[in-house]
C-alpha cells in the first residue's frame, strides 16, 4: 500500500501539516502524540491477566454471543 511513496510525498504531507496546524502548534501536537504512544505502550505491557490472590477461587467468565436473546 505504501510501497510507491517517495521522499516527495513525505515533503508534500509535511507541507500540508504545516499549513493546517501552523508552526506554533506542532510542538504541542508532537508532545501529545508522544505521550499517547507512551501510554499505549504502558497499557499494552500491563495487559497480562492478573494472578488471583492466594487462597481465593478463580471463577472463569464465559460469555455467549447470543446471551441477549432468550431461547
Amino acid at each position: 500500500m505504501f510501497a510507491n511513496l517517495t521522499g516527495w510525498h513525505a515533503l508534500i504531507v509535511l507541507a500540508i501539516v504545516l499549513l493546517v496546524f501552523g508552526a506554533t502548534k506542532l510542538p504541542g501536537l508532537a508532545r501529545s502524540l508522544g505521550q499517547s504512544v507512551r501510554i499505549l505502550k504502558e497499557e499494552s505491557k500491563n495487559d497480562e491477566p492478573a494472578e488471583p490472590a492466594p487462597g481465593t477461587i478463580a471463577i472463569p467468565v464465559v460469555s455467549r454471543p447470543d446471551a441477549s436473546r432468550p431461547s
